[in-house]
């Protein structure tokens, strides 16, 4: 037996407060690598005669993709931190972590897939992959729709 009689549900659930701050670090490792997969990509395709890197709605969805994830990126280790220290509103950074991380990624690929049009989505491409990895990062650990649970439950606690 793990811990005292009664205790099991208590344990688990602040056992998932660490734990979802690996699901996103892993959403975060997607999301670079889908990042850095359409600027290598957008660098070399050419239309018009000049590279899509140079189309200023594509240097746009660049800029968002990066900022997302710059974003995501600090709130895990802000979550990771909390997280190595046991701190008290551990549970909703780490289920904010997670969430926003999950939430960040698949946008991020989603974009990816855009910016390579429909090489995106075949499996020639590494991007379609990346974005159904990122897709199981809202769903285990708890969906994203727990984690809002938990983060309201944690504010109006207080």
């Amino acid at each position: 037996m793990i811990g005292s009689q009664g205790e099991g549900l208590k344990i688990a659930l602040r056992t998932l407060d660490h734990t979802r701050i690996t699901i996103g670090a892993q959403a975060v490792g997607i999301a670079q690598g889908a990042l850095d997969f359409a600027l290598d990509y957008v660098k070399e395709r050419k239309q018009f005669g000049k590279a899509i890197a140079d189309f200023q709605g594509i240097q746009f969805m660049l800029a968002d993709m990066a900022m997302k994830l710059e974003a995501a990126r600090q709130m895990v280790y802000v979550a990771a931190a909390k997280s190595e220290r046991n701190d008290a509103d551990l549970t909703f950074f780490g289920a904010a972590a997670k969430c926003f991380a999950a939430d960040a990624a698949m946008e991020i690929t989603t974009d990816a897939v855009q910016l390579l049009g429909g090489y995106g989505y075949t499996r020639d491409f590494p991007v379609e992959r990346m974005m159904r990895d990122a897709k199981i990062t809202q769903i285990y650990e708890g969906t994203n729709q727990i984690q809002r649970v938990v983060m309201a439950r944690q504010l109006l606690k207080g």
